[in-house]
C-alpha cells in the first residue's frame, strides 16, 4: 500500500499557501529540473540499456525531448502566466475582465514502461511552470529507470514539492483512488479505463496518453527508397515499442512489391543482415510482451504469411524487424495495438478505400500518409480523426514542442506539450472587477423596462 507518511494534504500546501505561483519559484523548480538531466545524463542511458536494451542513442532522444520542453518552457514562461484580458460588453461595462491561469493543486503522473524517463518526466516539466506539486508513479517494469527517479528526485526537489512512489499495479491503483488535482496517465487503454473509473470517485479530471494502431499509407507519389527507410527506422525504434510507430502498412497495390524490396534492403541496410545482433536494436520490455509477441509471430509462420525477417532470441528478448503480409481484416494481428517490430502489410486500390480503411477502426493516436497530392493530404485531414498526422515520414512530430500532443477518442483524452501542457495542468479561473461608481436600478426588481427598447438595446 501507499506509504505511511504519505498525506496528499501536505503536497497541496505549497499550492494553496501561494507558494508556487510566482514565476520565480516556477523558473527554480525548472532550473532543477535541468540541473537534475545534465548531472545524471549517463545513469539514465544506463538505466535505458537495463530495462529496453536502448542504444544510447535512442536513449538519448528521451534527454533531448526533455531539454525541447524544458528550454521551450523557461522561454515562454512569462508570456504563458500572463493574465488574457477580454473585451467587456457594453452591459457589463464599466468594468474589467480577464483569464489568470491557476495552478491545479498537486497532481498525480503516472509514466509508461517504454519511455520510462522522458514520459515520466515530460509532463512534470509542464506541471512545475503551471505552478503545481506532483507525485510521480514511475513504472514498475521499467524497475532500473524507476529506481533511478526515486533516486534522484530527492536530491533535486523537496518532498512538498515532488514525491515519487515506486511500486506495482496495487501501488498505482491505491494512488488513483486519492483525490488528486488531476491524473496524468500515459500507457494502455485498458489501464487508461481504470483509471477515468477511479478518478470519477471523486471527479478528478484527467489527461489519459494512450496509443492504438497507427497506420501508415502509401500511395503513388511516395519516394519508395525514403519511404521504406523512414518506416523501417519508425517501426524499428525502441524495437517498436512506441505509442505512435507505424502499426500497420495500407499500400496501393502496384508500389507494394516495390515497396517491400525498398523496406528489405532498409532493414539491412539500419541493422545488418542479422538483426538480432545489431547494436542499434532495442528488447521487448520482458517475457509476457515477448511471448505475446512470438505467438502473433509463429502464428503467421504457419500461415506463410512472413515475408521478411522473423527471427527471435528469446534469451535476449530480441525479435528482428518484420514484414507480414496480412489479407484478411479479422487476421490476429489486426486486433490491437502490436508494440513490437511486427509490420503487417495490407493492400489497397486507392486512397480511398485505405481511408475507409481507417475510418472503419478505432480513431488512431497517429496517422501517417506517404506520397500523394496536396489534395489527397487535405482529404485525409477532412475525412478522418486522429491525435496527429504526419506526411512523408513517421514519429517526427511528436519531437516539435510547440505541437500539442494526445490522442482522440479512444487512442486518448486531453493533450500535452508547451502551451498545451501549461493549460492542462492549469485552472483558467474566469476574473470580472467592476467598480461601485455605476449602478443601474435596470437590472432589479421590480423590473420597469420597456421589453422593446431592452431587446434593442441588448441586440
Amino acid at each position: 500500500m501507499l506509504p505511511e507518511n504519505f498525506l496528499l494534504s501536505e503536497l497541496r500546501k505549497p499550492v494553496i499557501s501561494g507558494l508556487t505561483r510566482p514565476e520565480a519559484w516556477r523558473r527554480k523548480q525548472l532550473k532543477q529540473i535541468e540541473v537534475l538531466i545534465e548531472k545524471h545524463q549517463d545513469e539514465v542511458l544506463d538505466a535505458l540499456a537495463t530495462d529496453l536494451g536502448k542504444p544510447p542513442t535512442e536513449a538519448l532522444f528521451e534527454l533531448i525531448a526533455l531539454r525541447g520542453e524544458l528550454k521551450l518552457a523557461q522561454r515562454q514562461l512569462s508570456r504563458w502566466m500572463q493574465p488574457r484580458h477580454v473585451q467587456v460588453p457594453l452591459a457589463h461595462q464599466p468594468g474589467q475582465a480577464e483569464v489568470i491561469l491557476d495552478p491545479l493543486g498537486c497532481v498525480l503522473i503516472i509514466g509508461p514502461w517504454n519511455y520510462p524517463f522522458s514520459l515520466t518526466l515530460q509532463p512534470l516539466i509542464s506541471a512545475l511552470a503551471a505552478g503545481n506539486t506532483a507525485v510521480l508513479k514511475p513504472s514498475e517494469h521499467a524497475p532500473a529507470t524507476s529506481r533511478l527517479i526515486a533516486h534522484v528526485i530527492p536530491q533535486h526537489f523537496s518532498s512538498e514539492v515532488i514525491q515519487v512512489i515506486e511500486g506495482d499495479g496495487a501501488i498505482a491503483a491505491a494512488l488513483i483512488k486519492q483525490p488528486f488535482d488531476h491524473i496524468f496517465f500515459t500507457g494502455s487503454g485498458a489501464i487508461g479505463q481504470k483509471v477515468m473509473a477511479a478518478a470519477a470517485e471523486h471527479l478528478t479530471p484527467v489527461t489519459l496518453e494512450l496509443g492504438g494502431k497507427s497506420p501508415a499509407i502509401v500511395i503513388d507519389g511516395a519516394d519508395l527508397s525514403v519511404t521504406a527507410r523512414r518506416l523501417v527506422w519508425g517501426k524499428g525504434l525502441n524495437a517498436g515499442q512506441t505509442c505512435i510507430a507505424p502499426d500497420h502498412l495500407l499500400i496501393q497495390e502496384q508500389l507494394k512489391q516495390p515497396l517491400l524490396q525498398a523496406m528489405k534492403g532498409a532493414i539491412t541496410e539500419l541493422y545488418g543482415g542479422d538483426p538480432l545482433r545489431s547494436p542499434h536494436l532495442a528488447k521487448i520490455i520482458n517475457d509476457r510482451h515477448f511471448q505475446r509477441l512470438q505467438h502473433l509471430l509463429d502464428q503467421a509462420k504457419q500461415r506463410g504469411k512472413v515475408l521478411s525477417g522473423g527471427q527471435i532470441d528469446p534469451d535476449q528478448r530480441r525479435i528482428a524487424p518484420t514484414l507480414i503480409d496480412v489479407d484478411k481484416r479479422d487476421d490476429p494481428l489486426m486486433e490491437e495495438e502490436l508494440f513490437g517490430p511486427l509490420l503487417p502489410v495490407i493492400s489497397v486500390q486507392s486512397l480511398h478505400e485505405a481511408l475507409a480503411e481507417v475510418r472503419q477502426q478505432p480513431k488512431p493516436l497517429a496517422l501517417y500518409l506517404f506520397g500523394g497530392t496536396h489534395a489527397d493530404q487535405q482529404q485525409l485531414l477532412n475525412t478522418t480523426s486522429s491525435g496527429g498526422v504526419c506526411f512523408n515520414d513517421v514519429v517526427m512530430h511528436v519531437g516539435i514542442p510547440e505541437l500539442p500532443f494526445g490522442g482522440v477518442g479512444a487512442s486518448g483524452m486531453g493533450r500535452y506539450h508547451g502551451l498545451a501542457g501549461f493549460e492542462t495542468f492549469s485552472h483558467q479561473k474566469s476574473v470580472l472587477r467592476r467598480p461601485f461608481w455605476l449602478d443601474l436600478k435596470l437590472r432589479y426588481p421590480p423590473y420597469k423596462a420597456n421589453l422593446a427598447l431592452l431587446k434593442k438595446v441588448l441586440g
